[in-house]
């Protein structure tokens, strides 16, 4: 059975899709990216508004950054790595979820950074 999780705290989807589904105790949630012009500019910037959406669709599932096991951070430029590396961090001290970091030739509205998790109660 599926539910479909939404929360006003982070961004509308841009197309016809969920921010997340939770099927059973498993929570996917939809790459997140920093949408609207306050939140974009810097690297530092987009990666953190990022980051906060993520939290708050995993906490509009009673969930929390601990139950992430998997996550995706698609970058625009392989070169900002370890700028995003760091901040992602700061949400994963202990027991990190897996994990890839690809490049991509172009990202939806043009941002820098794009990131999706899976989670498990």
């Amino acid at each position: 059975m599926k539910q479909i999780i939404y929360t006003d705290k982070a961004p509308e989807p841009i197309g016809p899709y969920s921010q997340a589904v939770l099927c059973g105790d498993t929570l996917y949630v939809s790459g997140q990216i920093a949408l609207n012009e306050a939140q974009f500019g810097t690297l530092n910037s987009e990666t953190a508004q990022v980051m906060k959406n993520l939290g708050y669709i995993l906490e509009a599932a009673g969930m929390n950054y601990s139950n992430v096991v998997k996550a995706s951070i698609f970058l625009k430029n392989m070169d900002d790595f370890a700028q995003v590396n760091e901040i992602y961090g700061d949400y994963f001290k202990n027991e990190p979820p897996a994990r890839e970091t690809v490049q991509v030739a172009k990202l939806p509205k043009d941002v820098n950074v794009e990131i999706s998790v899976i989670a498990v109660k």
